[in-house]
């Protein structure tokens, strides 16, 4: 398992034993005080809350010279699958020999996830040298962005200086407001869309579509994998408003399921061309639609002119590296983590483990945030369960076990054994002493859920709980 590490013990107190000691000693202090000095400030940034506009991260391109038009890129939007689907992206065109960044949100466990250049994660002497220049860019102004309007200003930046071919951004939240939705993409996705962030993106479908449909540009092409003919019909209205042809899966593409276990999807593919016999080591049967979204956009970039060979798409598949998405961190005893927030993730995810697992017993972990749809969560996990731990991962805004309780109890025909645990790592070990060879382990409910576990089986973090995720009444329209 490959997990990102902190080198803080790299120029420990063994290092007296070579010349020149205090000078590498003394460094490591000043990085680790600057490192400290980043991390606060960025923190810092968090009292700002969410602030849904284009207004700051507009004024923090001009301050920084426009890095956002330096590239070619990519764009992605959805409820669930906009991570694998970038991912997917970045590696077909790496493949290809273009040199890609990605800018993904939010991470598992450490902060340089999100930003990355060939699948490498930014340094964590870039994120310093960054976000400090970018601090003493706004220093004086009245410019007081947001942690995540920072977050993006310091991936656009650092792929313009890294002098990239292509960036493929995810939004974070919505599109339309999103601060992402600067860039001018060669082609615009929007994955799926369904009921999540609703106090800040509207509470029903049509609402959310609409924000999610603010990223399309005029005349650039835009993809869905979505499968709701309501969704499909606003945004088609949308696209044509716009003069942006509209690719759909099941009409102008599509896939079909030839194999799937628990470390890859295979899949024929139809399209602009056909493809027999695509992997990718993705689990999951959502991974298909988003695979073959991916394809697509490439197909697109092709016929625009932009050089992308069919083998590169096969070999970018296979390639594909993403973590949290139904993965393996454990064999013995088999433990899957998977970072579904939302009810239509958690019913695919359901779905999956019903296909991947037909013989095997579920033990469910599940923490969840206390602002999710928790009974929309709940319902799809519990029903594949016979045991239930309930937790809380390390989270202010985590749900108390007895929260997460109180929604079951309203299920009908539960039959697992439920219980509950303070901690995650206890809720592992209590999970393991239950754990029988007709057993599998799930952890689920949130990416914090996940990304702590990821902790208890030895990945390091760098800035772990550094994420944007704040209450609902702190956002800003």
């Amino acid at each position: 398992m490959s997990c990102s590490r902190l080198d803080s013990d790299k120029y420990g107190m063994e290092s007296n034993a070579y010349l020149g000691y205090n000078f590498l000693y003394c460094s490591h202090i000043i990085m680790i005080a600057d490192f400290n000095n980043t991390v606060n400030f960025l923190y810092s940034l968090q009292k700002h809350g969410i602030k849904l506009g284009l207004t700051n991260i507009t004024k923090l391109m001009n301050i920084l010279g426009e890095p956002h038009n330096s590239f070619h890129s990519v764009h992605v939007a959805g409820t669930n699958g906009k991570g694998s689907t970038s991912t997917a992206i970045a590696s077909i065109l790496r493949a290809n020999g273009f040199k890609v960044g990605l800018f993904t949100s939010p991470h598992l466990v450490s902060f340089t996830e999100r930003i990355r250049i060939n699948n490498l994660r930014i340094a964590e002497s870039e994120v310093i040298e960054i976000a400090s220049m970018i601090h003493d860019s706004i220093t004086g102004t009245e410019l007081n962005p947001t942690f995540f309007e920072f977050v993006t200003a310091m991936a656009f930046y650092y792929f313009a200086q890294s002098n990239v071919d292509w960036a493929v951004i995810e939004t974070g939240m919505g599109g339309r407001l999103d601060a992402t939705n600067v860039i001018l993409p060669q082609v615009s996705i929007i994955t799926n869309i369904s009921l999540d962030h609703c106090e800040f993106l509207g509470d029903n479908i049509s609402d959310i579509a609409f924000e999610k449909a603010g990223i399309l540009k005029q005349g650039v092409p835009v993809i869905t994998a979505s499968q709701d003919p309501e969704v499909v019909k606003q945004l088609s209205v949308i696209a044509c408003k716009r003069n942006s042809e509209i690719h759909i899966y099941d009409k102008d593409f599509k896939g079909a399921l030839l194999f799937m276990d628990d470390k890859q999807t295979t899949f024929n593919y139809n399209g602009y061309k056909n493809y027999n016999a695509l992997s990718i080591p993705l689990s999951g049967k959502y991974q298909l639609y988003n695979a073959c979204t991916a394809v697509r956009a490439c197909e697109i970039l092709r016929e625009k002119g932009f050089s992308i060979s069919d083998e590169s798409i096969r070999r970018g598949l296979l390639n594909v590296s993403i973590e949290g998405r139904l993965e393996c961190v454990s064999d013995s005893p088999p433990i899957f983590i998977d970072g579904a927030h939302n009810p239509d993730a958690a019913h695919s995810l359901a779905d999956s483990v019903k296909t991947l697992f037909p013989d095997k017993k579920v033990i469910l972990i599940v923490g969840i945030m206390g602002d999710k749809d928790i009974k929309g969560i709940l319902n799809p996990l519990v029903h594949i369960s016979e045991f239930i731990i309930l937790t809380k991962p390390k989270y202010e805004r985590a749900a108390l076990p007895e929260k997460l309780e109180k929604n079951i109890m309203g299920f009908e025909g539960i039959r697992a054994s439920i219980t509950s645990t303070d901690t995650v790592y206890d809720a592992i070990e209590l999970a393991k002493t239950h754990c029988r060879k007709d057993n599998i382990i799930l952890v689920t409910g949130s990416f914090y859920t996940a990304g702590e576990v990821k902790e208890i089986f030895g990945c390091s973090g760098v800035l772990s709980t550094l994420r944007e995720q704040v209450r609902s009444e702190d956002v800003k329209k």
